[in-house]
């Protein structure tokens, strides 16, 4: 049966729609971009097996490696229907600081992962300077990566992206919570608008339900798409210094499940955090959301960081020196709430007159 059937034409991988000359094409670009990443630690070039890093700390006298891995979500396909796609790439890196910063650790090296149905040479290589950028601005060699094309897996024009990174603390300056008391302060720090969290209920609002496209301008908003696509910040070059003095009980890194879920990770179990609401101000894009999208009280802190990017928790006798820090380097900071009795849970007190006229 076999020796009868027709010979078919010669079958090449770019017939099954794996392009490997525009790989290589992609990869010409890439490597110019990630050597300029490279820290003194970087021993390997892009291309090898393995990424090396060399494994000495200076001013760290019992190194703790720590490690993350994250995506970006559904703020993708806002970024492909803007056509705009290194702001992905700086957010999946400012992301994955942020995780490992909480702990205390400072990064040391970054890899990613993209994954695409058809390979457009251009629109990775803006990924990869997104992430690139994010890099050299957290002082984080990115030195590797994997680039999959799945025809058949994803759309041509889709693509997804994850990152990983590794970061080092010294042992007496890790932060693991353990160190949070009753009467400790939660500071906020700002965020920008949804970061890389709640995208799909956002998505759902405000096109579904709606009726807005990417290019809908909404006053006080400014475009949709582009406010959308606001980056995710690092809070590493605020921090650090206060990491090195110890001036920190706990860090939460507020991403999926707001303050309602990520401020408890570090909390000990006989212990809430009391947030009061009205302390800070909430960006409109949150109140488009809320108002208009009938999104329940709850649901919001759940699902979006509502302003709050990262929570401080700080011991009283040094909320001074860290409010100084903050206005000697013009970092917005605000008073959010204290530590009480309690069971490991964060607690709202909602203004009198009620949440809605907060978040109005």
């Amino acid at each position: 049966m076999l020796d009868s059937a027709p010979v078919p034409d010669k079958t090449s991988y770019r017939d099954s729609g794996v392009d490997i000359d525009a790989q290589d094409e992609a990869l010409r670009e890439v490597r110019r971009i990630v050597r300029d990443t490279y820290t003194p630690g970087v021993l390997s070039d892009i291309g090898s097996f393995g990424g090396l890093f060399r494994g000495t700390f200076e001013g760290i006298d019992a190194p703790i490696l720590v490690s993350s891995t994250d995506g970006v979500g559904t703020k993708l396909r806002v970024a492909q229907a803007m056509k705009i796609h290194d702001t992905v790439g700086y957010d999946l890196v400012s992301h994955c600081v942020n995780d490992i910063l909480v702990q205390g650790a400072r990064p040391l090296f970054f890899l990613d992962y993209y994954a695409t149905g058809k390979l457009r040479p251009p629109v990775m290589t803006d990924v990869v300077r997104g992430m690139a950028r994010a890099c050299r601005e957290n002082g984080c060699a990115l030195i590797g990566g994997e680039t999959a094309e799945m025809p058949g897996f994803y759309g041509d024009d889709d693509y997804d992206v994850a990152g990983f990174i590794l970061g080092v603390v010294d042992a007496s300056k890790l932060i693991d919570g353990k160190a949070v008391r009753e009467g400790d302060v939660l500071i906020g720090l700002p965020s920008v608008g949804l970061h890389t969290n709640g995208y799909s209920l956002a998505r759902k609002v405000l096109f579904d339900q709606l009726g807005y496209d990417h290019q809908s301008i909404v006053p006080g908003i400014g475009k949709i798409g582009e406010a959308l696509l606001a980056p995710h910040i690092s809070y590493l070059k605020p921090l650090l210094p206060l990491v090195e003095e110890r001036a920190l009980h706990a860090l939460a890194h507020i991403t999926g499940g707001g303050l309602t879920d990520n401020v408890p990770r570090v909390l000990p179990e006989t212990l809430d955090a009391r947030i009061k609401l009205g302390s800070w101000p909430v960006l409109p894009l949150f109140r488009l959301i809320f108002e208009k999208g009938n999104v329940d009280r709850d649901e919001m802190l759940r699902v979006f960081n509502m302003g709050i990017g990262m929570v401080l928790i700080v011991a009283p006798d040094a909320v001074g020196r860290v409010a100084q820090h903050f206005t000697q380097i013009g970092q917005a900071c605000y008073f959010i709430g204290n530590v009480v009795k309690g069971s490991g849970r964060v607690v709202y007190d909602v203004p009198p007159s009620g949440f809605a006229s907060w978040i109005e």
